[in-house]
């Protein structure tokens, strides 16, 4: 699969805000004494259900009515009509410029495919009489892609050449992969059968999410997939990065104010303690461990709740038992329970899986990032 830098250095760009330091986890990973069970909790522990999160635009339902745009390595064929000896296939180069028969170069990126026939045609009158009746053909679309990801049974990197929505997508990538199928990079699979739509895919339709300019998209891939609700089925614009996670590999993604924000592989019995310390304890020069936030559930749907870990690492509170895809946000500075909060936490979330999931789709040695967006006061 060949690299795609510009939605890699967009996802970096959005998500590299902060560095923290590493100091600070020796105090977490000497308490690992397990609590009670998330819902056993006091009450102001329990995940709470954001009911104030807007719904998904519906203007992302409407199909693009826009031309596509040429790029560079989008290939056209290209001919004066009815001079045969003038056809020629011709790829846009790095510089965005297509060469010609005798022209120079000519600048044609971002230009739709009528437009480049109308300045082809304009530049080829400087060496003939009459108007020359122009062809220009795209014949290969590669300048606007799509990621398509994840436990998918052909996850790949797509041409986007005309609209298309999310479900042409993910049927486009095979589909999600049943648990028996094995993923390879590049889009091959190995024991692999179609099981579109299928109760036993591998794929955890609850966090799998799209983004779009480094922002997550609120679509409900369970609504969309398991239950048909073509409210879900967005058109897709280039560069956009739809992810379907693993439901076999369970983990717990720490995040905010701690020295290496990663995620950490959940085992039974895991503790918001474990999961900090395992993240590299907590950046004492710029944390608000009073006001830790837990998000569970659907990413379209999602749960919150605040923990004061200060009180836990005094043993005033119980440790708290986590479940697996919890996502722990340890603020760097006081906020309010919100939209805004889960907003930023569930963006830096997918920035996280984004940037990993596409660097490890271009290349087998790429190594795990903690990306981490500090959350000022709200």
């Amino acid at each position: 699969m060949k690299s795609h830098p510009h939605l890699l250095r967009s996802l970096l760009y959005a998500s590299f805000a902060s560095a923290v330091l590493l100091t600070g986890c020796q105090s977490y990973r000497a308490r690992k004494t397990p609590g009670p069970t998330f819902t056993a909790v006091p009450a102001n522990f329990v995940p709470q259900t954001v009911s104030d999160l807007p719904p998904l635009d519906p203007a992302l339902l409407h199909r693009p009515t826009t031309e596509y745009r040429l790029g560079p390595g989008d290939v056209l064929d290209i001919e004066i009509v009815g001079e045969d000896a003038s056809r020629s296939r011709s790829v846009v180069g790095p510089d965005g410029k297509v060469y010609f028969h005798m022209l120079p170069g000519i600048d044609v990126w971002g230009m739709t495919v009528g437009q480049t026939r109308a300045s082809l045609a304009k530049e080829m009158r400087r060496f003939l009489r009459e108007d020359p009746p122009m062809s220009v053909t795209l014949a290969a679309a590669h300048s606007q892609r799509i990621w398509v990801l994840g436990r998918l049974n052909k996850p790949g990197v797509y041409s986007l050449s005309a609209p298309m929505t999310l479900l042409e997508a993910i049927s486009v990538a095979g589909g999600p992969a049943p648990a028996t199928a094995v993923a390879t990079r590049g889009g091959g699979m190995m024991s692999m059968t179609s099981n579109f739509g299928s109760s036993d895919e591998a794929a955890d339709l609850r966090r799998a999410f799209v983004i779009r300019d480094g922002t997550h998209l609120r679509v409900d891939f369970e609504r969309l997939l398991r239950e048909g609700d073509l409210s879900q089925n967005i058109y897709l614009q280039p560069d956009d990065f739809v992810y379907l996670p693993s439901a076999t590999r369970g983990s717990v993604h720490v995040l905010g104010a701690v020295n290496n924000p990663r995620a950490v592989e959940y085992t039974p019995r895991l503790t918001l303690l474990q999961a900090v310390a395992q993240a590299g304890g907590t950046n004492v020069r710029e944390v608000h461990a009073s006001q830790v936030a837990i998000v569970r559930g659907s990413l379209a749907e999602p749960r919150v709740a605040t923990v004061d870990l200060n009180q836990i690492l005094r043993g005033v509170s119980s440790d708290i038992l986590l479940e697996p895809q919890d996502i722990v946000y340890v603020p760097h500075s006081p906020y309010r329970v919100g939209t805004r909060l889960v907003h930023t936490i569930l963006d830096t979330f997918v920035r996280v899986v984004g940037v990993n999931e596409g660097a490890r789709a271009v290349s087998d040695n790429a190594n795990p990032v903690g990306v981490n967006v500090p959350l000022g006061p709200l």
